[in-house]
């Protein structure tokens, strides 16, 4: 039976088809209006697709280093210095969900009726496309179709506010638009497409004041055309890279200080080189097992919710063991990319990837729900995109 032929009598490759539409539909509306949704759409989109989920040979190396890296974070929550008010606050708790229903989104992913996946696929590549055009009005007009919305509702919002929920979202589609475009072009969408999204990411970062997802524009595009030159060896170096970043963190941050390079910095980054600063005088105290899940937030006014740096969070709250597991983790995602032949997808996945390491380390925590949903989200969209392109060749 030839990819192009629907399978009737693969009912839960079409129901995993449709739940991948339907997670398509809402991604660029939930991008606009609440990016905190990211997370109940892939727990929903997990649990959709609880029927999927299985652990291959391939996948097992990470699904063995993700199992150990949660069962350690949950471990540490016995002498973490920051307890749950309420269950529902249990980052543990959460963790201990969110495995599986990610990877079984993932699953649903790979395992999705071909119409329905290209389907899928041109859904993303539209969606965000508009998104990233709507973006693009919202920089010249100072957010006042989001503001006009939220008067409309009768919830209305200053300003600033609002232009600062709009970029917001841009750090969304600086992240999803490489691996949706590239996605898209297979299923049959026009190359094109990526411009309104790389356009309305930067362009609109760049008029309110946020660096980072600026700069992620071009990094996708350097990452992913290394992937693209260099198929076999290009993800072998970035897991290389990516992993000897997350361990040798202390040590950067060290030598940052030692050359005086924190100096006469802007506000905000001068505000990170002090999170740092203070998070390397702790990890000190306790290398090996960290201060516990979650223990970031119990060292304000120094540090007011995380380091605002990935690597260094996972040091000082779960120690060496935690960094290494992270960088393995980060090595198999990139290993997993490496092709015998020039691939689209994987380049663009890899550009995606890239992204996430550059806003882990400069912007988010670790454990935000909606940060980890978005991680799954790029792995859901690259399995749509990798298997149309097999299907393709």
């Amino acid at each position: 039976m030839t990819d192009t032929t629907t399978r009737t009598d693969d009912r839960l490759g079409v129901w995993c088809g449709w739940v991948m539409a339907g997670t398509a539909a809402l991604t660029p509306l939930l991008a606009w209006l609440g990016p905190l949704g990211f997370a109940p759409l892939l727990g929903l989109a997990g649990l959709l697709c609880v029927p999927a989920l299985k652990i291959g040979r391939r996948e097992a190396p990470l699904a063995v280093v993700l199992l150990a890296a949660v069962a350690w974070a949950a471990f540490s929550t016995f002498w973490s210095v920051h307890k749950a008010d309420e269950l529902e606050d249990s980052v543990a708790l959460k963790l201990l969900l969110q495995l599986p229903l990610y990877w079984a989104a993932w699953q649903g992913a790979r395992r999705a009726d071909p119409r329905l996946r290209r389907l899928a696929l041109r859904i993303f590549a539209w969606g965000l496309a508009a998104y990233g055009a709507l973006l693009l009005v919202e920089a010249f007009t100072g957010a006042a179709i989001y503001r006009g919305l939220r008067d409309l509702l009768n919830d209305p919002i200053r300003p600033d506010l609002g232009r600062k929920n709009i970029a917001h979202g841009s750090f969304v589609l600086a992240l999803l638009w490489p691996v949706a475009a590239a996605g898209g072009f297979r299923a049959g969408a026009p190359a094109w497409l990526a411009l309104p999204m790389a356009a309305g990411t930067a362009l609109l970062a760049h008029n309110f004041l946020s660096d980072a997802p600026v700069l992620a524009v071009f990094l996708a595009v350097a990452v992913g055309g290394l992937v693209w030159v260099w198929p076999r060896t290009g993800p072998k170096a970035l897991a290389l890279a990516a992993a000897g970043l997350v361990l040798t963190m202390p040590l950067l941050i060290l030598a940052v200080r030692l050359l005086g390079l924190g100096q006469h910095l802007p506000e905000s980054w001068e505000q990170r080189v002090v999170y740092w600063t203070y998070a390397m005088e702790r990890i000190a105290e306790h290398p090996w097992r960290g201060w516990g899940l979650d223990a970031s937030r119990a060292f304000s006014p120094h540090i007011q919710l995380h380091p605002h740096n990935g690597a260094l969070q996972i040091w000082l709250e779960l120690g060496l063991l935690g960094a290494a597991a992270a960088a393995l983790a980060w090595a198999f995602a990139f290993r997993r990319l490496a092709r015998d032949e020039r691939s689209l997808v994987a380049a663009a996945t890899a550009g995606s990837a890239g992204v996430y390491l550059l806003f882990a380390l400069v912007n988010f925590g670790v454990w935000q729900e909606w940060w980890l949903a978005l991680a799954a989200l790029v792995a859901v969209i690259a399995a749509l995109g990798d298997a149309e392109e097999a299907a393709s060749r």
